[in-house]
């Protein structure tokens, strides 16, 4: 092969790597010198793209060190590797295993690579990721309020949401003055905040969950974030269509935006309620508003100009 696929296996202390030309196998340590070497390695022969799981904070060191040195990677989603892996009749799975099933997956579904997020990116997803932890203990607070009755425990409680909501305003702060930062950024999100309903903690989601949005096509992104339906039909059954998978932190992020926007929004408005009388669910109608305003952003983004009221 001209140009090849490795399969790495990230975890906590090691990279295991397969590269499918010659089924060279190694492990890395997972730290800098580690990755330094993997590089080093990977350097003996071209390559197309390498290919590897996201594992949350384990992955991210190694991610950023391939884009540093400019090699082409994809990150896939564990269950579609396992499936794959079952496809082809691999039910062992070990480390080792895993990497070399990576690159046979690369390989043979000819996985486009993706550019690497910038370090921005990077800081303000972990940003982004503190925030949301902070906002479920914030509910888990609220929730042990309504049950507590000595007055020492209510207190701690109270102290606690306080501390809370500090901490969540501060990171907002963290990641305003970062988006603010960066001109591109800082453009994006001014576009996306023009748009009535989005308020400025979805434009942070958007942002860092998606950073794609307006380099897509209608299809793509909504596909990307799992609010395209997925058709069902077999022979002369047709069932009903649904949506599954994508990024659910986008779908979470759009969901009170469409609320307000099936209220107050005509556009939006009538296109709900039009769902609505020809039968559809709510939650369905629902849907597809959060699709239409993600459609929206992603066109605006597109075109680079802020949403305007459209005259009749």
């Amino acid at each position: 092969m001209k140009n090849d696929t490795i399969g790495v296996d990230v975890s906590k202390d090691h990279l295991d790597a397969h590269r499918l030309a010659d089924g060279a196998s190694r492990r890395f340590v997972n730290d800098t010198s580690g990755r330094k070497a993997f590089l080093k390695w990977l350097a003996e022969k071209p390559v197309e793209r390498v290919v590897f799981e996201p594992t949350g904070p384990y992955h991210r060191a190694f991610e950023s060190a391939l884009g540093a040195a400019g090699v082409p990677f994809a990150k896939v989603n564990p269950r579609q590797a396992r499936r794959f892996a079952e496809a082809t009749g691999k039910l062992a799975k070990t480390d080792r295993l895993d990497a070399a099933m990576l690159a046979r997956m690369g390989a043979l579904l000819e996985l486009e690579a993706r550019p690497a997020r910038s370090n921005a990116l990077l800081e303000l997803k972990e940003l982004h990721s503190a925030r949301e932890a902070l906002v479920k203990d914030r509910t888990a607070a609220k929730n042990r309020a309504k049950t507590l009755t000595l007055s020492l425990l209510r207190k701690h409680n109270a102290q606690r949401l306080d501390q809370i909501e500090r901490q969540i305003q501060a990171i907002e702060t963290a990641i305003l003055a970062a988006i603010e930062a960066d001109a591109d950024l800082a453009s994006r999100f001014a576009i996306l905040t023009s748009i009535p309903g989005v308020s400025a903690v979805t434009a942070f989601a958007l942002l860092i969950a998606m950073p794609e949005l307006g380099a897509l096509d209608a299809g793509q992104a909504a596909s990307l974030a799992g609010l395209a339906p997925i058709a069902r039909q077999s022979g002369r059954w047709t069932g009903r269509s649904f949506i599954r998978g994508g990024r659910a932190d986008v779908r979470q992020a759009l969901y009170m935006p469409a609320l307000v926007a099936a209220r107050f929004n005509p556009d939006m408005k009538a296109k709900y309620a039009h769902l609505i009388e020809t039968g559809k669910p709510a939650k369905v109608a629902l849907t597809a508003i959060m699709r239409k305003l993600l459609v929206l952003a992603n066109a605006l983004l597109k075109a680079n100009r802020p949403w305007t009221q459209r005259t009749a």
